[in-house]
């Protein structure tokens, strides 16, 4: 097959179904080939005791990378831009990791790679029903986040506007670190009473905030009669969400609405939506496949673990715009069975970890 057939499938339609080891062979060839290659990836050619572009073939062998993802702490940002492009990429932003362990890890956002992300998480909601043409308020971070750019390219392309409300999560990681749980409680508080200004005065129908917010919420009757007076989906994401919290607040708190969990991470440059029936009481997410997937997997041993089992999550992403094979996550998360032809590892009951990379892990509120 010549190069320019086997690297099509990296710019196969947006509703087009693509073969998962075509796509991985594509992804090698692009990222590691001198001619459209990923200069970061391509100075890191040496430390490989392999060939990715002849070597790596199926999903199952991004696992020969080694964890590479630590230097996007400090990697040139421009590093990260393949060849291919011709100096014509269009950059939607630079986004970072949520620096709960250490320096930030930074990944940049193509549009290309913006238009298949939002058109698979406009199919996710319209399976689940989110509405269109109503306003959102997302309660999170911005600065060198994702979750402003993507929270409001869901609002958009659903033809409604984002209300926002800022807070920073590093700020209350670090209050938590240093024993300052009331200065914690106060800054969230500060949030919400904003987020009561955005209900009090707006049309909004869906919401979008982390758990440990939308706890809060629950608890203040004026905020809960105004999100039951007019909102008709919520979304929580930024931190998992225990059972029991997301039944109380389905069915007593706001019982009608929908609410559904998002989980994904920034170095895997995408999100799933939770499946809408539950696993054993557990949210569910299936991998966001074929360019974002899930393998869940011993953290001793480093192999799959078997259906029913827990282990730590690895994210692979592969698109024309990004590499980021076996990044391991700071989560745990329990391997469900999968839907019948997709590919990568569904997941449920994700946690975080205790400790990641030998620094505790602080989620905070984010």
């Amino acid at each position: 097959m010549k190069t320019a057939e086997a690297l099509a499938v990296l710019d196969a339609a947006l509703d087009t179904e693509v073969d998962q080891d075509e796509l991985v062979q594509a992804a090698m060839q692009w990222h590691f080939s001198p001619e459209t290659g990923t200069p970061f990836w391509l100075d890191r050619l040496e430390q490989l005791d392999f060939n990715p572009r002849s070597d790596v073939r199926t999903v199952d062998d991004l696992r020969m990378f080694p964890q590479f993802v630590d230097d996007l702490r400090y990697a040139p940002v421009e590093s990260l831009l393949p060849r291919g492009y011709g100096g014509t990429a269009e950059v939607i932003g630079v986004f970072e990791s949520g620096g709960t362990t250490g320096a930030p890890k930074r990944v940049l956002y193509l549009a290309d790679w913006m238009e298949r992300e939002m058109a698979g998480a406009m199919r996710a909601m319209d399976e689940r029903g989110y509405p269109r043409g109503v306003n959102w308020l997302s309660l999170g971070p911005s600065g060198p986040h994702d979750y402003a750019e993507l929270t409001d390219q869901h609002a958009r392309r659903r033809n409604g506007v984002r209300f926002a409300v800022d807070f920073d999560p590093r700020w209350v990681r670090r209050c938590l670190r240093e024993g300052r749980g009331e200065e914690a409680d106060r800054y969230l508080d500060h949030v919400l009473t904003q987020a009561a200004h955005v209900l009090g005065s707006q049309r909004i129908g869906a919401i979008q905030a982390p758990p440990p917010l939308l706890e809060r919420l629950a608890r203040d009757e004026r905020l809960v009669d105004l999100v039951r007076g007019q909102v008709q989906v919520i979304t929580w994401c930024g931190t998992s969400m225990d059972p029991d919290t997301r039944d109380l607040l389905r069915n007593d708190v706001f019982p009608g609405i929908p609410v559904y969990g998002l989980y994904g991470s920034t170095m895997a440059l995408g999100a799933a939506f939770e499946r809408p029936a539950t696993e054993n009481g557990d949210s569910v997410f299936d991998s966001p496949s074929p360019h974002v997937t899930y393998t869940v997997v011993d953290p001793d041993s480093d192999k799959p673990v078997a259906v029913g089992e827990r282990g730590q999550v690895v994210m692979h992403h592969l698109s024309k715009s990004a590499l980021l094979p076996n990044n391991r996550e700071r989560d745990v998360a329990r391997r469900v069975a999968e839907p019948p032809g997709a590919k990568g590892h569904s997941v449920a009951d994700v946690r975080p970890l205790e400790t990641f990379t030998g620094v505790p892990v602080i989620t905070g509120a984010y």
